[in-house]
């Protein structure tokens, strides 16, 4: 087990913690309650978002050892540290290039587990990336006008989408592992 992913274990249950406390509230729940979900989707991701960091860092670190303190390992570990600084919203395509730039390794390629194959993976992470931006930059407590608006992340979705990122890291792991 990488570190990388010992790590997103400890922050992925965050947002099992915010989903936790969103469900041991009073039925039906306040209006205000949706902002627990919505927190709940930006931390999984986020907890997507530094695995990937966290976990290309650990694989180069390894790779790199070699050449560590020479011209050659401070220009790759310099670049990848340039790289990260502009690495937002890990959607597929930016985590494939991500790892094929550093490790020539398409991770995506082995994004595979029960009910999934590499592309419906990158299109289901695709689409909570886009949802997470909603729920940050996007989201309005629901208006006095509109009270039946449906919420932008629902209870069994955000369940969903936790247990998803689980097996997204675990493929991507298995794929550094096995390379």
């Amino acid at each position: 087990m990488s570190k990388a992913l010992n790590s997103f274990e400890g922050s992925i249950k965050d947002a099992e913690d915010l989903l936790e406390h969103f469900d041991a509230m009073s039925k039906p729940p306040p209006a205000n309650a949706e902002v627990l979900k919505r927190a709940s989707l930006v931390m999984a991701l986020t907890a997507w978002e530094t695995y990937v960091e966290d976990r290309v860092r650990e694989e180069v670190a390894q790779r790199l050892r070699v050449v560590n303190g020479s011209y050659v390992g401070k220009f790759v570990a310099g670049r990848l540290e340039d790289e990260l600084k502009r690495f937002h919203n890990p959607t597929a395509e930016k985590t494939r290039k991500l790892f094929h730039d550093f490790l020539e390794t398409d991770v995506t390629a082995r994004w595979e587990w029960p009910n999934y194959d590499s592309a419906k993976a990158k299109k289901t992470l695709d689409e909570l990336i886009s949802k997470r931006g909603d729920a940050v930059h996007r989201s309005k407590p629901q208006a006095a006008s509109a009270p039946n608006m449906p919420h932008l992340v629902k209870r069994d979705e955000l369940e969903k989408a936790i247990r998803f990122l689980k097996s997204l890291v675990e493929a991507t792991d298995k794929a550094l592992l096995e390379k």
